[in-house]
């Protein structure tokens, strides 16, 4: 299996300006190349320049510019152009199906935030020195910086990224042949809801509460948004106030998604360590979490009939506050680890299906909590219906897969 460790580093004050200017000379490499390739295409003869033709040039590039493109490595500056070379093929494929191409644009300095580099040894040195009790990363132009290591790397390191986070630093292994953790079995499956109010739900009738951290700091995000928008949004420098102020909103968002991430790892291993089966709703978390459509007014030219934006934005902060497609990532990333089965199945009307006589209706669902059978009377929790129409839906997919 291919597995992810994301490690923070702990670099010295040196090592930090360092790793600022490795971003910094990587980010004006990209735009340069973005800019001879638009400069290219704009030219009477519509040349198109790709990756080789960039590539071959970096010899050159390195040559002139020792201070700065010549201190780094020579592969990880072959992945920044090969970024966006990937970037401009994706253009080129939504411009194909028809979608909204989003030609590629220029970086800022704080929107270019990791440097990969393609293979361990070349550029950049995973623990390099094994003897020594503390864990270092050997990296070109910056030297060893330490690393907190809180679990052992398995598997064969491939590629290896430093990113950016905020003021953090952390260095993201990329390994290969990582054995699979098998977990003894349980014998037990189960389907789960997941839900707004709970933030799931189980077949067996257990809830697991939604923690809403993003709820929960409303009011100092708030405060910190409001500090950052005395200043202006666009500004050739900002100032040191200015600065402090993006860097308490950074900081706090930075917690948040920490906090999700962290929830949902717990979660996921609970259920992945008492189950063998596990079911849930294949979700379009980004078609749920879609504004709803303006409704133009007939009777008045230029004027818009209520279309619920209001109500539904609130709804959309709570689904994207859950993180329900972070979750099932991870959920099915530690079930094929644990040797589990995940199992996803259609969502639609898995809370408006009545499990004792299969009536389906919109009426059914008479809140957001309450379920009761139009046709035979039957109430019940809807989360705990739909984890038990999810359930009922994976045993079928079980059976037609055998």
């Amino acid at each position: 299996m291919i597995r992810a460790y994301k490690f923070l580093l702990r670099p010295t004050a040196r090592q930090t300006a360092a790793l600022g200017e490795m971003l910094r000379d990587h980010c004006s490499l990209y735009n340069g190349a973005l800019q001879e390739r638009r400069d290219a295409y704009r030219h009477t003869s519509k040349t198109n320049v790709r990756y080789g033709d960039q590539s071959a040039q970096l010899k050159e590039i390195r040559a002139l510019d020792p201070e700065r493109q010549g201190r780094w490595s020579f592969s990880s500056q072959q992945a920044t152009l090969r970024r966006l070379d990937k970037a401009f093929q994706a253009f080129f494929r939504r411009v194909k199906t028809g979608q909204s191409p989003g030609y590629p644009r220029f970086k800022g300095a704080g929107h270019f935030d990791t440097v990969t580099f393609p293979k361990d040894g070349d550029g950049c040195r995973w623990d390099p020195t094994p003897h020594d009790p503390v864990t270092r990363v050997r990296i070109q132009g910056v030297g060893h910086v330490r690393v907190h290591q809180h679990r052992p790397v398995r598997g064969r390191v491939k590629t290896i990224s430093v990113k950016r986070e905020g003021t953090r630093w952390y260095i993201v292994l990329s390994c290969d042949n990582v054995p699979a953790e098998e977990l003894p079995p349980t014998g037990a499956i189960v389907g789960i809801d997941m839900g707004v109010a709970h933030f799931l739900t189980t077949s067996d009738g257990e809830h697991v509460a939604n923690p809403r951290f993003l709820t929960a700091m409303a009011d100092e995000l708030a405060e910190a948004q409001r500090s950052l928008a005395t200043f202006p949004k666009r500004t050739r420098q900002r100032t040191k106030r200015h600065r402090a102020a993006a860097r308490k909103v950074a900081k706090l968002y930075g917690k948040i998604r920490r906090q999700r991430a962290d929830f949902h790892h717990k979660t996921a291993r609970a259920l992945v360590r008492d189950l063998d089966v596990i079911a849930h709703e294949r979700l379009n978390t980004a078609g749920l979490a879609k504004s709803p459509a303006p409704k133009p007014d007939p009777d008045q030219p230029g004027g818009f009939l209520p279309n619920g934006a209001a109500a539904k934005a609130g709804l959309n902060r709570s689904i994207l506050d859950a993180g329900w497609a972070q979750f099932l990532g991870i959920l099915a990333n530690k079930a094929e680890s644990a040797g589990r089965l995940v199992v996803p199945v259609d969502a639609r009307n898995t809370s408006r299906t009545c499990p004792e006589c299969e009536h389906v209706a919109k009426e059914n669902r008479v809140t957001q909590a309450k379920f009761e059978c139009t046709a035979c009377g039957f109430a019940a929790n809807a989360d705990h219906v739909g984890a038990t129409n999810v359930l009922s839906r994976a045993g079928l997919a079980l059976c037609t897969a055998a």
